[in-house]
């Protein structure tokens, strides 16, 4: 999972300097529909295709719509207008929100710890978000917004992964949710691909392409579902936390994003509720 850190925290990054050559929609089509191919290929090749009830896939296709379609929509549209430090340490609210929505569905107990967890949290992401450094504009607190609708989306996912208990395999979890998530985003996004002179793309933007798809994306989500499935939705969200520092590390040594002192207090307030709602 430290592994699946790092390359979240450092895509970012990655994303933000292919989105300087790509429309963020083509972007996003492209490269999910890459991952979706990619993740086909590996269930078929690993366990061939399952045989499921007509209930199990459509909360298969719910989760795909909600962990796959609109997480990347907010994702992709969120940094295209924000930045990627800004959006590593929003991130980091989303440990907060499992733990909140495992309550809800009683899968999590409500503690004290979790609910002033989830105050200093919430406190912290209004600073990152309020704060006013010389490159943060009304599009970029608009892009922090989508950015807190992604880790909502997240949150439902992780939730609802572990919802479905254990009679599907990590693997098939991942292709068949990406798979259900992905037509949609190909429809959104074939006119921006198609309005695109993809010869002119340069071949370090493709290669964002390709390493966002099968690394963040792919090998990511089989990491993420498998530990989810080991050890628990609010266990795993808890590596969240370290998104921001790689995020933050990564976007100030590539692209010069140097965090506000008032984002740097928000980041700290959110770990600090991440920290505290893991409190008995």
């Amino acid at each position: 999972m430290l592994g699946v850190v790092l390359v979240w925290g450092s895509n970012y990054v990655i994303v933000k300097a292919s989105l300087d050559a790509f429309a963020p929609l083509a972007f996003m089509a492209l490269r999910f529909s890459l991952a979706a191919f990619a993740m086909l290929a590996l269930l078929l090749w690993r366990e061939g295709w399952p045989r499921l009830s007509a209930a199990l896939w459509g909360r298969l296709l719910l989760l795909g719509l909600v962990g796959n379609t609109l997480y990347q929509l907010c994702f992709i549209l969120g940094l295209s207008r924000t930045t990627a430090a800004n959006s590593g340490m929003l991130s980091a609210l989303t440990p907060v929100l499992v733990m909140v929505l495992g309550g809800v569905l009683g899968l999590e107990r409500f503690t004290r710890p979790l609910v002033f967890g989830l105050l200093l949290a919430v406190s912290g992401v209004l600073l990152v978000v309020s704060a006013r450094g010389p490159s943060l504009s009304a599009e970029t607190r608009s892009g922090d917004l989508l950015i807190v609708g992604g880790c909502v989306c997240w949150a439902l996912y992780t939730v609802g992964v572990r919802a479905l208990g254990q009679g599907l395999s990590p693997l098939a979890v991942t292709a068949l949710t990406m798979l259900t998530g992905a037509p949609a985003l190909a429809v959104v996004g074939a006119p921006a691909v198609a309005a695109m002179h993809l010869t002119d793309v340069s071949a370090l933007a493709w290669t964002g392409v390709v390493y966002s798809a099968l690394v963040p994306l792919v090998l990511g989500y089989v990491v993420w579902n498998r530990s989810v499935h080991a050890v628990g939705s609010s266990r795993t969200g808890l590596y969240n936390a370290g998104i921001p520092i790689a995020a933050s590390l990564t976007a100030w040594l590539a692209r010069g994003e140097r965090p506000t002192a008032v984002q740097g207090v928000g980041a700290l307030l959110i770990l600090a509720g991440v920290a505290l709602s893991r409190r008995r």
